[in-house]
């Protein structure tokens, strides 16, 4: 009763102050419509407002689905604007004046001309490059690229610009790890593997857009090391009945293929959409593993595996937004997954005393089946309060997810002429999981004055887990519960946040400081064995942001963010899951939260070359670490707090238009990594290296609605925390038609073009010596046709985001 007794009374608070602060707020004074070739709003257009005393730039803006900007500017004096895009010529306005008798001026309708000769030259030109670099990120474009048809989402965003993923599907972005993933501004409340199997069973035809938030300010949660980054799905920008019909086949050693509907219908007052992708996919894996496992005296292993995935997903959405007027609107939306597969997976195991001598040998057959399926509900509303963009918006959302995963494992003993030692052990897992998240937030901003700003918001959510591992083993002729491994996790989290941001703008200068407060409480209980770590604590994460205009084409910018990464869900959950008796991975219930101080400066030259350096420190750092098991001469992987972290890293972004048929697009990262531990498993941890990353994207139009891709990417040597990882490299391509009067598109890809892509690592934690090569299916073939049918009629349609992403991004799927 107390937490929600507070909650309230923040809410009351905090509704009573904003809406003070809205009886005063001031209107835009100058705004304008931007139009394209076709007559229709066009978005994302960037408007570059100028002095026309001495052409010196006053502010930038960026267009939204229905053509319009609008500037607040405080000062009398003439003005003009101009507005431009990649495919069509800058437009350049007419002065006007703003006096103490004239203080709102609009500039009217104007429409943007394309730099193409004729039509279908101008559908090419019109099209969004893969990277855009704004303000606040970096965003890639999905649903133009022709290499990015039949990809899943976690392979879409392998090829997003400072983004890695490892072996293990772990997320980092410019070489950190700590990814917080979101779904349309949504956190996702998921495990890292969890997220990673979500994003694996979803398509690249449902991603409209990636966002790459480095330093996110403090209306965001504030979990995230390295920052966020937001999946934005595709939501029809079109009025009326209108849809989309998409099939992709693909094939490398195995088939895989997925197919999607999406409809839209809007009125003047409701707009109903929704969607389903049904995709089915299989991949072959390749694990080996050599080791040495200390002792008197030492005992060599050498493991290779090999494994068998089939996965089925079914993912849908259906939202109705209502709206009750021009300024207020309602919306329900129900989104959620119904996903199952299976892994049939063999292991070989030589043990020796030896790389050459061998004297036992482990075989064991491993068959997995999975189950997860997940419904999400989301009740919002908006309130327009001004043409000046003053609104409050509310979401209550519930989630509910359910997952069960089977494992089946028969281990053999063998002497190396194949006879047994002992007789077959046979044992098997049953693990259910249920996951219930709640959560409400409101989120509210208006102009105190034509060059001030608020932002401010609340935001409560409750998460409930509850694992039960159910473990058995065969003995005389019956499954049997096996005591030792049989157990049952329940783990409790209540975050209560508010936050504000408050933005100046000066003549030349743009100030943001924020300060985000979160009450966390959270609760394990390991209820076998009856282990209970309990903790309630506050936090608080300021934030601050600069945007200095140096001239018309220079811009400095600089951030500092204070974050927290609280330990996922997986982590956490201390049950054991084995690759065979010598290989496992487990949980630690005993983690902390880890602490991070984020700097970043930035340049930009000509509105599109943008140079960032950074410096992050990081405390009581969660990395994943691989530990010898000395009693049981094991191998185990798991995570735990290090003590410091480290990073510098530098992101440089080139675009260049070459030819009017070629145009590119480059990134490279540079980072310094370095970990330090006085104590993990009696050895002290300290590694330092310089890695890099650098992603190359081709872009040819080879004649009128037919064009070409060739992206590469170079990932070189890297330490982190225990691992030490090789270079990573590969090459894909493809090639894309539009066809039937832009109303299909067919889109052929080949992922890896070369098959280079493995992993390869080592241990970087003095007296551990091991070996993992790890290669994936990855050079695969793809086919893609849609078809888009119906009428455009009507304004766009809104996004929706809602209030439980965040939490979200740490479950299975």
């Amino acid at each position: 009763m107390k937490i929600f007794y507070t909650i309230s009374l923040t809410l009351t608070l905090f509704l009573t102050i904003t809406a003070g602060f809205a009886q005063t707020n001031p209107k835009a004074n100058i705004s304008g419509i931007i139009l394209d070739e076709n007559k229709k709003p066009a978005d994302y257009v960037t408007v570059v407002l100028f002095k026309a005393s001495d052409s010196s730039v006053v502010k930038t803006a960026f267009t939204d689905p229905s053509g319009t900007f609008a500037f607040n500017v405080a000062n009398k004096g003439s003005y003009f604007y101009k507005a431009s895009n990649m495919g069509y010529k800058t437009l350049k306005s007419k002065t006007i004046v703003l006096t103490e008798d004239n203080q709102k001026v609009d500039f009217g309708t104007a429409q943007l001309v394309a730099t193409a000769q004729n039509l279908s030259e101008v559908n090419v030109a019109v099209t969004k490059p893969l990277i855009e670099r704004k303000m606040d990120k970096v965003v890639m474009n999905v649903s133009n690229s022709s290499i990015m048809t039949g990809s899943t989402a976690l392979e879409v965003l392998q090829k997003a610009p400072g983004v890695t993923v490892d072996q293990n599907d772990k997320i980092s972005m410019m070489g950190k790890q700590g990814v917080l993933i979101q779904l349309d501004g949504k956190q996702t409340y998921m495990s890292s593997a969890d997220v990673a199997n979500l994003l694996r069973n979803m398509q690249s035809t449902e991603i409209e857009s990636i966002e790459l938030i480095t330093n996110p300010s403090s209306k965001y949660d504030a979990s995230g090391n390295s920052g966020i980054i937001n999946i934005k799905t595709k939501k029809s920008k079109n009025g009326g009945t209108n849809g989309s019909l998409t099939g992709t086949a693909g094939y490398g050693k195995n088939f895989r293929g997925n197919t999607g509907l999406n409809l839209n219908h809007r009125t003047q007052k409701l707009n109903l959409f929704g969607n389903y992708n049904y995709g089915r996919n299989e991949r072959d894996n390749l694990i080996a593993i050599d080791r040495i496992s200390k002792g008197t005296p030492d005992t060599y292993f050498m493991q290779v595996g090999t494994s068998h995935r089939k996965q089925q997903n079914n993912n849908f959405k259906a939202g109705l937004d209502y709206f009750i007027d021009k300024k207020n609107t309602i919306g329900v939306l129900v989104n959620g997954y119904f996903n199952h597969g299976t892994e049939a997976s063999i292991n070989n195991t030589l043990i020796g005393p030896s790389f050459q001598k061998v004297d036992t040998v482990l075989i064991t057959n491993t068959l997995q089946n999975n189950k997860y399926n997940s419904l999400s509900y989301n009740l919002n509303y908006k309130s327009v309060l001004d043409t000046a963009g003053s609104e409050i918006s509310a979401d209550v959302d519930y989630s509910r997810y359910n997952g069960n995963d089977g494992s089946k494992y028969d281990n053999d003993y063998l002497f190396p002429n194949g006879d047994r030692i002992r007789p077959t052990i046979f044992t098997r897992n049953n693990t259910p999981s249920i996951i219930d998240i709640k959560a409400f937030k409101v989120d509210y901003n208006v102009s105190l004055s034509k060059t001030v700003k608020l932002e401010a918001g609340v935001k409560s959510s409750w998460v409930k887990t509850d694992n039960d591992l159910q473990a058995e083993e065969f003995v005389s002729n019956n499954w049997q519960n096996d005591v030792r491994r049989s157990n049952q996790f329940i783990y409790d989290e209540n975050v209560n946040a508010a936050y504000t941001n408050l933005n100046k703008q000066f003549k030349n200068t743009s100030v943001q400081i924020g300060l985000r407060m979160e009450q966390t409480n959270s609760k394990g209980n390991l209820i076998t064995t009856n282990t209970v770590v309990e903790r309630s604590y506050w936090d608080f994460f300021p934030t601050l942001f600069v945007q200095q205009t140096l001239s018309k084409n220079n811009q400095l910018g600089f951030s500092y963010s204070r974050r927290i990464d609280r330990p996922s869900y997986d982590a956490l959950n201390p049950f054991i899951y084995y690759l065979d008796q010598y290989t496992y991975s487990k949980g630690n219930p005993f983690l902390n939260p880890q602490y991070t101080h984020n700097f970043e400066l930035s340049y930009t030259l000509l509105q599109k070359y943008m140079l960032s350096v950074g410096y992050s420190r990081v405390n009581d750092v969660i990395a994943e670490v691989i530990l010898p098991d000395a009693a049981n001469k094991a191998l185990y992987q798991t995570n735990a707090n290090i003590a410091r972290n480290i990073s510098y890293n530098a992101n440089l972004n080139v675009p260049v238009q070459i030819t009017k048929w070629w145009q590119t697009n480059n990134n490279l990262n540079v980072f310094y990594l370095s970990f330090e531990a006085p104590d993990l498993a009696g050895s002290a941890l300290k590694t330092g290296k310089t890695s890099f990353q650098f992603k190359s994207q081709q872009t040819f139009t080879i004649v009128n609605g037919f064009t070409a891709e060739l992206n590469g990417s170079y990932e070189s040597p890297l330490d982190y925390g225990t691992l030490s990882l090789k270079a990573r490299y590969y090459v894909d391509a493809g090639l894309s038609k539009s066809l039937f009067n832009k109303k299909a598109s067919l889109k052929l890809a080949l992922s890896d073009i070369f098959n280079m892509s493995e992993n390869n690592l080592s241990s970087a934690l003095p007296g551990l010596t091991y070996d993992v090569h790890q290669k994936n299916e990855t050079q695969i073939g793809r086919m893609s046709f849609t078809y888009r049918f119906g009428k455009n009629e009507i304004k766009p349609a809104r996004r929706r985001s809602t209030g439980t992403e965040a939490e979200q991004g740490r479950m299975k799927n």
